[in-house]
Order: C-alpha cells, then structure tokens, then sequence
C-alpha cells in the first residue's frame, strides 16, 4: 500500500522493496525485482502476505507532561463543562503546575513511555508541543524533552506552544505574557534550535485573534512556521487568520466557518482533525468535512495525545475515530496520518511508498487495509522501519 495511486490506497500487490542507505531504492511486483539486489541483500524479511504502509506520522501530539488530569476526566462525565474547569484554574493550568514540578527524568520517563506504546502502532514521525511550562526555562525544558524522545528513532519534530493557556502569574498582565512569548521565548527556541515552528490556542478560553497573530508573525520572523489551534469551541475566526498567514495548519476546527474552510483551501492550509479531543470532551458539533472537502482542504488525522482532553496514544484509535465521528472513509484517515500529515511538518521526503523516499515502513498482519480503521485500536505493527532500521 504505497499512499498514491489509482486506488484509494496506492496498493500494489505481491511486492517487494529493496531499501539502501535508509531510502526506498525499488518497489515494485516481486516478479520484476532486479536478481542482483536480492542476492546481495544483507536481511530479507518475508512478511508471509501482510500489508505494509508508509510509517504512520501523529502530527499533533502533547506527549510531555506532568500528572495527569483523571479528577477532571470525572467531573466532566459529572456535567461539568471543560470552560468551566479551566475557569476554576484546572484544565491546562493544573497540567502546568504539574509539569513544572516533575523532574527533567519524570517527564523523560513517562514521555517514552507515551511514545513507545505509539511505535507499537507504526508511527515513525511524531510531533510534539510545549505548552505545559508557560515560563523561558520550562518551555525549553519540554522541547529539549521532547527533541531526546528521537533516541527511540523515529523522527521528532517539535513545536513551542507557550501560548497555550494564561499563566497565574500574569492573569493580569496579558500583554506581558504575549511580549514575553514573542520577544523572549520565541527568539530563544528558535536560536537554539529547539522549535521547528510555533503554535498558539486562538479561543475564548485562551488567546484573542490579535494576540495570536503576534505570535504567529513572531515566530515567522524568526524562520518558524505556524500552525494554530483553532475554532474548537466557538468560531473567531481562527481558521482565516491560519490561512491569512500562512500556516501549515489549523487544528480542530469543530466551529469553522465556510469561510475559514475558503480561506483554508485556498491557502493550500490544511485541516488537522482531532477526533479524540471530540470524544473524550463529549463534543455535539463535528468538523464542517464536507465542506473542507469542497474547497480543498487537507484532511489530516492526529491523535492530539494530552493529558486533559486527549488522553489517547493510539493512533489506530484517532483513525477509527475519524471515520466513526467525524465520516473519513478509511483511506482518507490512513492518508490523514501519513502522506497528509507528513505535509503539516513541512516533511516531504515521507509519507508515501515511492523510490527515494526516506525508508519509514509500517508492516501488518491483516488482510486489508480498512481494518486499520475498523479494529479499534485492536491492531499492532508486525514491524515498524524508520530510516531504514528496524526499530519494532
């Protein structure tokens, strides 16, 4: 199943793939391989008829973190609203107090514990958010986190996220915290080579249309892509502030307009599903799919793994859910956390089974593709490649 092709899935049957130097050196019909290549291959792996896909890539993910938020997971299956657990100072807030007072080594541990359970599953590529820290040191704390989860060797790319939430210590000072964000926090991430790009959370509950466009134009200015958390609990318009500057997505987007989804198209901006936080929130208002549909839009799949709204580390799960939630057929959602998703990360050499791609393979014991969607979560990688090397 290469992710391109005449069918919904690029498949092509009874192949073989020769990889060199971590790069896909020939694919095709294993009655065509060249006999040379295979003679002198140093490992032949016969996958007895599985499937094998591009490595899965979880574009949107808060895998570093302190604690965890089960309390409020409780409340909210109680009837109270995630706003107002944010209002009380819970929600993101209450994960900040316990990401700044977990050890460097907590938060190392229970990352790769996170991520381990995701390769079991066949991602290679990850990204992963700040956000958690809202202050210089703890912010950077998480991104160099989160850039040594790549000693399990997949690919990691990170993103600072400090306008995330209000930190309590400057709940009367917004515009302090956003001039810290974009004159201090941005600044550092990005010559230090911490960041690949900045995110912000435009919402009520979070940061206004104005203030995040600072911070996007910020971390422009510093050769960092955006990409926005937007239009999820009401529409502000955030799904048009994405496309107005640029980013490489806008994620969410229960509350987008058409005219955000216009916008989005024709920016080539593509939308990052993230059906787990529906779920786990308990959400009525689903994505305007169709209409994202008809203008264009990228349909990209994430799992949004965080401790307080998606508390979620299967992939497989989030591509079931796109399906049964949000009705992705199930080749769009596997092209949603493959090919689509290797696009948001600015990331073309993956994605997609083809010669000189980079060699990131999923192998699986099942008879079709679908059943990566239709079992939930049910399913684990026979092997998982990343650059070539085995690492499951």
């Amino acid at each position: 199943m290469t992710g391109a092709g005449v069918d919904p899935y690029g498949t092509i049957r009874d192949v073989t793939i020769l990889i060199r130097e971590g790069v896909i050196d020939w694919i095709g019909p294993a009655g065509l391989v060249p006999v040379d290549a295979v003679s002198s291959a140093r490992e032949v792996v016969d996958l007895g008829g599985g499937w094998v896909t591009p490595g899965l890539v979880d574009c949107h993910t808060h895998i570093v973190f302190g604690g965890n938020r089960a309390r409020e997971w409780e409340r909210r299956l109680e009837g109270v609203s995630y706003k107002q657990i944010a209002g009380e100072g819970g929600g993101i807030l209450s994960t900040v107090l316990a990401t700044r007072n977990a050890t460097t080594a907590q938060l190392e541990t229970d990352a790769r514990a996170r991520l381990n359970k995701m390769i079991d599953q066949g991602v290679t590529t990850i990204e992963v958010k700040s956000g958690y820290g809202l202050d210089l040191p703890n912010e950077m704390r998480m991104l160099e986190v989160a850039r040594g989860l790549s000693e399990l060797g997949v690919t990691v790319s990170t993103t600072l996220l400090a306008a995330h939430a209000l930190p309590q210590e400057y709940v009367n000072n917004r515009g302090g915290y956003v001039d810290l964000v974009c004159e201090e926090m941005i600044p550092f991430a990005a010559g230090a080579g911490l960041a690949d790009a900045v995110d912000a959370f435009c919402e009520g509950i979070a940061f206004t249309v104005d203030e995040c466009e600072r911070v996007l134009l910020a971390g422009i200015k510093h050769g960092l892509p955006g990409r926005l958390h937007a239009d999820q609990l009401s529409d502000l318009g955030g799904a048009s502030l994405a496309a107005r500057l640029g980013a490489l997505s806008a994620d969410h987007l229960e509350y987008a307009s058409e005219a955000g989804a216009a916008a989005m198209g024709e920016a080539g901006c593509a939308a990052v599903l993230l059906p787990g936080a529906f779920y786990s929130l308990g959400e009525r208002q689903k994505p305007p799919i169709d209409v994202f549909r008809e203008h264009g839009v990228p349909l990209v799949v994430a799992t949004d793994a965080n401790p307080g709204s998606s508390p979620i580390v299967q992939p497989l799960i989030a591509i079931n859910q796109a399906c049964v939630l949000f009705g992705l057929t199930p080749a769009e959602a596997i092209a949603g956390m493959t090919r689509l998703s290797a696009g948001v990360l600015g990331l073309e050499d993956r994605g997609v089974l083809e010669v000189g791609r980079r060699a990131d393979l999923a192998c699986w014991s099942i008879s079709e593709p679908a059943e990566l969607a239709y079992w939930v979560g049910g399913v684990q990688a026979q092997a998982v490649i990343s650059g070539g090397r085995r690492i499951r």
